[in-house]
């Protein structure tokens, strides 16, 4: 009897007998306990991301094995950057700063996945999904650190392989991150400030005073935070 293949996408350590994985295991006839312990296991280390699992089931004795991929290259980003969530506005907002060793370790790890012929390139890819994600690169725009290894500014770092910080870059992260998000917030103080005034002036007027916020640059997710709940509902 051929084999029986599950895949499935689990939080890394919280795997569960609930959906997606129990209903697709049911039908094998597997210790569904026993497979959940097992992915815990392998996957303890990868907590908060979404991680792709495979079980392979004999069907003659109900054995398994079970097979570990890579979480997407935006969760390891997320995780080396110790940030929970992307900018909300890319274009407009940075909400941590990653080093080149960082870079060139999430590239490793997804090497089996990503196009690139080789690290250098896959690098690049890596950086290309910082850069809709917010992220600064050794201290740049993602898309000014693209332009930089291509230019070979970081030919040095990528061909040493290196992917582990030390003590004070990570230090110096940290307090580049803490900035970042501290600008972030003053700026949504005053954007929220903005958008208050315009809804003010337009109190009567919901529809105008969302087109006004538009217009004063208002960012969408504090617009529809403040726009009025009858208003909410007409969309």
């Amino acid at each position: 009897m051929a084999k029986q293949i599950v895949d499935v996408m689990v939080e890394g350590g919280k795997a569960t007998a609930a959906p997606p994985l129990g209903p697709a295991l049911g039908p094998t006839g597997v210790n569904i306990g026993q497979v959940v312990a097992e992915i815990n296991k392998k996957t303890a280390d990868m907590k908060g991301m979404q991680v792709p699992v495979k079980v392979t089931i004999d069907p003659s004795n109900k054995s398994f094995e079970i097979s570990i991929g890579t979480p997407p290259a935006a969760a390891l980003i997320k995780k080396e950057a110790g940030v929970e969530k992307g900018a909300s506005n890319p274009l407009k907002e940075r909400v941590a700063d990653l080093k080149m060793e960082q870079i060139i370790k999430i590239a490793k790890m997804k090497e089996s996945v990503l196009l690139g012929k080789d690290v250098k390139a896959r690098c690049r890819e890596i950086v290309g999904t910082c850069q809709s994600m917010g992220m600064m690169v050794e201290g740049m725009s993602a898309q000014d650190a693209l332009k930089a290894i291509a230019a070979g500014q970081f030919d040095e770092k990528i061909k040493s392989g290196k992917t582990e910080l030390t003590e004070e870059e990570k230090k110096q992260l940290l307090a580049e991150k803490k900035k970042l998000q501290e600008d972030i917030e003053k700026k949504r103080s005053l954007y929220e400030a903005r958008a208050k005034d315009i809804l003010k002036q337009f109190e009567k007027d919901p529809k105008k005073a969302k087109k006004a916020m538009m217009e004063a640059e208002i960012p969408m997710q504090i617009i529809n935070e403040l726009v009025p709940e009858e208003e909410k509902k007409k969309k």
